[in-house]
């Protein structure tokens, strides 16, 4: 008779029928995620311990183990300090991800912003790496890379590629599996640098009161989920936007009051549109109001001004503010 592999014992936690099956444990979902991180799974356990994941739908306590056992193999400095962790991993399909541009105001602005990332793992989508392109703002390869461009500039990026390359093989699993995994959860809450604030975003509502829970679990501090535009850390101008917070200890929800008391024309996506706003050489109703709604959002997140209209204020100035010249 064979001897049982090490990993079995997790699959049949997962999926020992309607009676017998649990979530896993916060630390067996350590151990089980150090195990795929470590190549000790073979592909038919990997693929069974996804699916059965996402059919059950994961714990908080489930990412929570999954995050600490991707943290401590990614290798990031714990002595290397940013304000703000900014996750983008839907891609934009809708609407340019006219997010960057907040994120590049921040870091205008002193806020140290470390933003990571995948690409390429649903098609026709537009995605955050690309378009940083745009902008001469190319992914870093390491961790001397990310201290560097955050020390002359303020933001930095980091693919999930590089950040976790066995993340980075999964999320792309997706064309083969036919459905997204927990992966795709997991690497929004990363957040390997220990910001002390941190924003994502989700397509779903549901998953809202998940990544607050999670949050709270891995000790953050300030945490915002947005219900944005396609997944991502967006508000969009012309319609509420659900908020999910984690402040300390505490959980709330509340409904970011759209810009736009109507709704705007969808146009045609050209992610060269994003430079143009910056440089002031285009207008761009949506654009501009979705700037400004996000970055008035993360202005509320960081407490940088006082209630809702001192945040929209702040961002207004901010916004007419920024370097037309520097990109």
């Amino acid at each position: 008779m064979s001897q049982e592999h090490p990993f079995a014992p997790f699959v049949r936690i997962l999926g020992k029928g309607k009676q017998g099956s649990r979530s896993l444990s916060q630390a067996e979902a350590r151990e089980a995620m150090e195990m795929i991180l470590d190549g000790q799974v073979k592909p038919e356990q990997l693929g069974a311990f996804l699916m059965l994941l996402r059919v059950k739908e994961e714990s908080p306590e489930e990412l929570a183990g999954f995050v600490e056992a991707v943290r401590g193999r990614c290798g990031a400095p714990q002595q290397l300090k940013v304000d703000l962790d900014w996750s983008t991993y839907a891609g934009k399909k809708r609407q340019l991800p006219w997010f960057i541009l907040v994120a590049l105001i921040l870091a205008e602005y002193g806020i140290r912003v470390f933003m990571h990332g995948a690409r390429g793992h649903t098609p026709d989508r537009i995605y955050t790496e690309d378009c940083l392109a745009l902008f001469g703002i190319t992914a870093c390869n390491n961790w001397d890379e990310v201290k560097n461009s955050l020390d002359a500039s303020q933001f930095a990026f980091m693919s999930i590629d590089t950040l976790s390359p066995e993340m980075g093989r999964i999320i792309n699993l997706r064309s083969v599996l036919g459905l997204r995994s927990p992966v795709h959860t997991l690497c929004r809450l990363i957040n390997p640098l220990h910001a002390q604030y941190t924003v994502d975003g989700v397509f779903h509502p549901a998953y809202g009161p998940m990544h607050q829970k999670t949050a709270r679990l891995l000790g953050v501090e300030n945490g915002l989920t947005i219900k944005g535009d396609g997944g991502e850390a967006e508000v969009k101008p012309d319609a509420d936007c659900d908020l999910q917070w984690t402040r300390g200890s505490e959980y709330s929800t509340s409904q970011w009051q759209r810009y736009y008391p109507r709704r705007l024309v969808k146009q045609e996506l050209d992610p060269a549109d994003l430079v143009a706003l910056w440089r002031g050489e285009t207008v761009d109703e949506y654009g501009e109001g979705a700037v400004i709604s996000t970055l008035a959002l993360i202005l509320k997140l960081l407490n940088k001004a006082g209630d809702d209209s001192g945040c929209f204020a702040l961002a207004d100035q901010m916004w007419q503010g920024r370097d037309k010249e520097r990109f």
